[in-house]
């Protein structure tokens, strides 16, 4: 997180959850946080010791991506007014720190 607060973006929710029931997943946004210009930022944060499956970002799977997707809709309906919104991915793997603004869509 000090990455991104580091390059201007605002933290506004950490770890916010939706439970969907005993027998289905939930839906989870690790971080969600305001860039300058006012866009909402939905971001998946994943760590990896190493690179030896793909590595961190590699591991961000569709599956993920439609829970945190999920997770952000439930969030914009807490919202009277919808900002412009983008997926970033913080990839970690060992030391090595990657930001993917926009790494996925809601499509």
């Amino acid at each position: 997180m000090q990455h991104l607060l580091a390059q201007g973006l605002a933290l506004v929710e950490r770890n916010y959850r939706v439970a969907r029931g005993p027998s289905a997943r939930g839906a989870e946004v690790d971080l969600i946080m305001r860039d300058r210009d006012g866009t909402l930022v939905f971001v998946e944060v994943r760590q990896r010791a190493d690179t030896d499956h793909g590595g961190a970002a590699a591991s961000v799977t569709r599956g993920k991506q439609r829970r945190c997707i999920l997770g952000a809709k439930f969030y914009l309906q807490t919202l009277s007014v919808w900002p412009p919104c983008r997926f970033d991915v913080v990839a970690i793997d060992g030391e090595a720190l990657t930001w993917l603004p926009a790494a996925f869509d809601a499509s």
